[in-house]
């Protein structure tokens, strides 16, 4: 159970630096860009882009490991990981 609750820990440590990183990134972005406000539809194409973006990379960190564990036979382990990368990211 240990090893699972380290590599929950790092797994939910990953979510929690990429959301940081995004979060850094859209607070900076006047900084970044300048303050014009670009035309079109630019900035809607963006962010649904990058909630695709998102939400593929945070379901990688959180349900990857754990589903390759569930398909191959490991359903407790799979189970066990899961539980211990949620209750670090809730923590």
């Amino acid at each position: 159970m240990k090893a699972y609750s380290i590599r929950g820990f790092v797994h939910a440590a990953g979510v929690v630096l990429y959301v940081a990183g995004i979060a850094w990134f859209l607070a900076n972005a006047k900084y970044i860009f300048g303050e014009q406000e670009p035309e079109g539809p630019f900035i809607p194409i963006f962010m649904l882009l990058l909630l695709i973006v998102s939400a593929t990379t945070t379901g990688l960190l959180v349900l990857g490991k754990p589903i390759h564990l569930y398909l191959s036979g490991m359903k407790q382990e799979a189970i066990r990981l899961l539980l211990a990368t949620l209750g670090w990211l809730m923590l």
